[in-house]
């Protein structure tokens, strides 16, 4: 599994329905989109969930490398890139994925939490508890995934969740609105540890 994910970082003032419209009327497009286990089209605003911005932060779980290859190089990116520019393609590499218990609910938010991973700790030790955490994030209650990825350039852990009501308040990350969910190969993710 590998992990992709482009922030377009808007204008105090900029009107977000400009995106939820262009979600609604492209968001299909990757439905059904070769090696794509599923893309999250991401929101968030400025004084919503704690959000300093407006945002646009689509994030990707890839089952293939090809499926991600192909839409960044044969076009597909290249409509977002015309429209706001060329941002930060950020991708990570898959230590665990789990299903919840609302896995055939609609999306409605998800989180997303950054950490470093920490020094003098071993890297089994990190991985290991990136894998406990993606299950005990998998059996809160009403979230339909959960994952964990790491960047090794710079050492950053993410974990992803996907929920069918409001963000627990015990969950911790930046707060986004689920506008579209394209999960073609969502079924195609491996679950449990990537390695």
């Amino acid at each position: 599994m590998h992990a992709m994910q482009y922030t377009f970082t808007l204008p105090a003032d900029y009107p977000m329905d400009v995106i939820r419209e262009r979600v609604a009327r492209t968001g299909h497009l990757l439905d059904d989109w070769p090696g794509l286990g599923l893309k999250a089209y991401l929101v968030r605003e400025r004084g919503k969930d704690g959000s300093p911005v407006n945002q646009y932060a689509p994030f990707y779980l890839w089952h293939t490398v090809e499926g991600m290859n192909s839409f960044l190089w044969d076009g597909a990116f290249q409509r977002p890139t015309d429209d706001f520019g060329r941002p930060a393609v950020r991708q990570w590499t898959g230590l665990a994925y789990e299903e919840g218990d609302a896995a055939g609910s609609p999306a409605r938010v998800a989180v997303v939490r950054r950490r470093p991973v920490p020094d003098g700790v071993p890297l089994s030790e990190v991985a290991a508890d990136a894998v406990r955490e993606t299950g005990r994030s998998a059996a809160v209650d009403g979230v339909l995934l959960a994952a964990a990825v790491v960047d090794t350039a710079c050492w950053e852990l993410v974990h992803f969740s996907l929920h069918a009501g409001e963000a627990p308040e015990e969950v911790e990350g930046e707060v986004f609105q689920v506008l579209h969910l394209s999960a073609p190969g969502r079924g195609l993710l491996t679950r449990g540890r990537q390695w």
